[in-house]
């Protein structure tokens, strides 16, 4: 088989996909725009041939790229990037290559426009927030008056909460008019409660190998209000996300790919979308989750996700057994304007049994992940509600 994998340098998470992968005996075959020489070892190990190129920015050298594999390996049988960015590139070349496997450009704005995505929750009876296409001051106060403040804006296609924000009163959104961005934006219907994601790894039927819940504050409000990071991931999927999860699935037709889904767990009454308890979707994005998450779902459940993912690709099915030991893995971040009150050796001291990575983020990542991680796992929450006070008080 041969698997065209786009940017295998970027996230680091690639690496260990693209080990799987090679593992299972697949040909992993890399473009991108990282130097050969700056691969890290694995993953030059586990790469069969690597196709470098300025940017990947110019799809006619992408193209070349695997025009050139096709005619030295033969047929691509797979491509992806799982990197939400790159998904229209990976549409585009599968149409271009008549690659059988995967969405196709006709399909892609289902995936990444938020507008789009909309749609289809709508359509598919899934709980969601209202929405309202950013166009001129009036329709915007008009959607404002209907739903109340906080409203959140956002771009139409965008990555997490790169360009989001929230506005709190008629005078922002005032402002944010004043200075309206040149891309599509839409604006949502503010809801209160906890971010609850649903990953997993969906085979061809649109059924699940895999299935985790990680559970987080607003991403927005942590950025927005310079706030300390701390999140978790659990083993165990709350049924009515459970099922949320793969009627959404089937909804959007996300067969043979990591999915990386984003509910509110609502914490009050919404008239049209649940009680208190209950799950709205917010978007879909069809790759894994980003950052360290990957990391800690194996940690909760003792398994190996990157494993499961080409299992998937090479048989279709999960051959990997499921593990009794399950644990909730939890990420605390401290951010470097912060003064906490105990040292990292004081830490690790106290939860060095417990601490399975510690380690300081890259640069970019610091807004929005902290900058220096500290992921554990525990039996119960009320142990790790303690890690987290005592790591970032």
């Amino acid at each position: 088989m041969n698997y065209v994998f786009i940017s295998p340098a970027y996230p680091i998470s690639c690496t260990y996909f693209c080990v799987r992968l090679n593992d299972a005996g697949v040909n992993v075959l890399g473009i991108g725009d990282v130097p050969y020489a700056e691969l890290n070892d694995q993953l030059k190990d586990a790469l069969t041939e690597y196709y470098y190129i300025d940017s990947l920015e110019d799809y006619d050298q992408i193209y070349r790229a695997a025009a050139f594999f096709i005619h030295k390996y033969g047929r691509i049988d797979w491509l992806e990037s799982l990197n939400e960015y790159w998904l229209p590139v990976d549409a585009r070349l599968r149409k271009d290559f008549n690659i059988a496997i995967g969405t196709r450009d006709d399909k892609i704005n289902d995936f990444i426009k938020k507008s789009s995505m909309k749609r289809i929750f709508i359509e598919a009876g899934i709980p969601t927030a209202r929405q309202h296409i950013v166009s001129d001051l009036a329709s915007g106060k008009a959607f404002a008056e209907q739903v109340g403040y906080p409203v959140i804006v956002k771009p139409d296609i965008g990555v997490g909460a790169n360009g989001a924000r929230k506005l709190n009163s008629e005078e922002e959104l005032i402002a944010f008019y004043n200075d309206l961005p040149q891309v599509p934006y839409v604006m949502e219907e503010f809801l209160s409660g906890d971010i609850c994601t649903y990953d997993a790894v969906i085979d061809s039927r649109c059924e699940p190998l895999f299935e985790s819940m990680c559970s987080y504050p607003s991403v927005l409000d942590t950025v927005q209000n310079d706030e300390d990071i701390h999140f978790y991931t659990a083993a165990e999927v709350p049924e009515k996300l459970r099922e949320l999860g793969r009627k959404t699935v089937k909804a959007f037709g996300a067969d043979r790919r990591f999915v990386h889904f984003e509910f509110i767990n609502i914490t009050k009454d919404y008239a049209g979308i649940g009680k208190a308890g209950d799950y709205a979707l917010m978007e879909v994005n069809m790759r894994p989750a980003g950052g360290h998450d990957p990391d800690m779902m194996n940690y909760a459940q003792s398994v190996d996700v990157f494993r499961i993912y080409a299992e998937m690709v090479i048989a279709d099915r999960r051959l990997t057994p499921v593990s009794g030991e399950h644990y909730l893995c939890a990420y605390a971040a401290r951010k470097d304007d912060h003064v906490y009150t105990h040292s990292n050796e004081e830490i690790m001291d106290v939860y060095g049994n417990e601490i399975v990575l510690h380690e300081e983020m890259p640069p970019i990542d610091w807004p929005s992940m902290g900058r220096y991680v500290y992921i554990a796992r525990f039996k119960n929450r009320a142990d790790m509600d303690k890690y987290f006070s005592f790591v970032l008080d």
